[in-house]
């Protein structure tokens, strides 16, 4: 049976090189695929593969004292979602552009959002009802094939965006209201969450292991509507049978969740269609873009 895994730590590492090479050492040894990052502020990671080399892979993770209290998110898999395994030292866990400007200790990033689980999500919405923001921080593609209901979703095609978009003032009529950010799996609403704060918003909260975990505990019962990007080679999952299409084709504007890159050669950007829309060359109709690459560095 394979399984997927997504997680993070927001902790202080010294000797990223050391890590990295434990770390792709334990996961060649276990026969896992996927893409980790380590910074000096942590490790983000999602990997797949065989279930127990998935649950040894957390033990021994586990082990290491700084990332003892890693939250691991599961998720169904078939042995496809990666085709190698990556490992990178990079400058930025998220890449906003600032890595200077958080600061981690061993409890994690300074400053950040509260955090909730998913079941006091509803308890917040049950008492402040309208007044809460669910505010989006990934990125507008993300967004087209899944969000939870009335939902902000800011215009931003990467993390390196989101200082400009929050600091354009469209957003400062919010900055006395409950904000409920929300991300994959919550790596991203850490540091967003913390760059809001300092930007002025009051009231800013977190879901905690993201939309993975608020999916897994209401699958399509809650306040989430349709299907959930990810970044493998799944490209969406559902938390049901029952989840709605809301994602519309680029193409014919009919329902669908089916991203495929754009059949131009020279474009690296996802389009959303249809299967007999993506099935067609579009080429040469091809209106994206192309000094943009798709942002590969994100994993939740």
């Amino acid at each position: 049976m394979h399984k997927v895994i997504l997680y993070y730590c927001f902790t202080p590492i010294s000797d990223t090189a050391a890590v990295k090479l434990w770390q792709r050492a334990l996961c060649e040894s276990l026969g896992l695929k996927g893409r980790i990052i380590i910074s000096k502020h942590g490790i983000n990671g999602t990997l797949g593969g065989e279930i127990e080399a998935l649950r040894t892979y957390v033990k021994q993770t586990k082990k290491y004292d700084p990332f003892s209290k890693v939250d691991f998110k599961w998720s169904a898999g078939d042995g496809t979602e990666f085709p190698k395994l990556s490992v990178k030292v990079r400058k930025e866990l998220v890449a906003f552009g600032n890595p200077d400007e958080i600061q981690v200790t061993e409890n994690g990033v300074v400053g950040t959002g509260t955090h909730l689980r998913p079941e006091q999500v509803h308890e917040l919405v049950a008492e402040r009802g309208d007044e809460v923001v669910f505010f989006d921080v990934r990125n507008t593609l993300e967004s087209k094939i899944g969000k939870f209901r009335n939902s902000i979703v800011p215009d931003v095609e990467s993390s390196r965006d989101f200082v400009a978009e929050i600091e354009s003032g469209k957003y400062d009529h919010l900055k006395d209201k409950p904000i409920v950010a929300y991300c994959t799996g919550g790596i991203r609403c850490e540091v967003i969450s913390a760059v809001m704060k300092t930007r002025g918003f009051e009231e800013v909260y977190q879901v905690k292991g993201g939309i993975v975990r608020y999916g897994n505990r209401y699958g399509d019962d809650g306040l989430w509507d349709g299907s959930l990007y990810v970044f493998d080679d799944r490209m969406a999952i559902d938390f049901s049978s029952k989840t709605k299409t809301i994602g519309e084709c680029e193409a014919c504007s009919v329902p669908t969740k089916i991203y495929v890159n754009c059949s131009n050669i020279a474009c690296h950007k996802l389009v959303l269609l249809c299967k007999p829309c993506a099935a067609k060359d579009r080429s040469s109709g091809c209106e994206h873009d192309l000094s943009k690459k798709r942002d590969s560095s994100l994993i939740g």
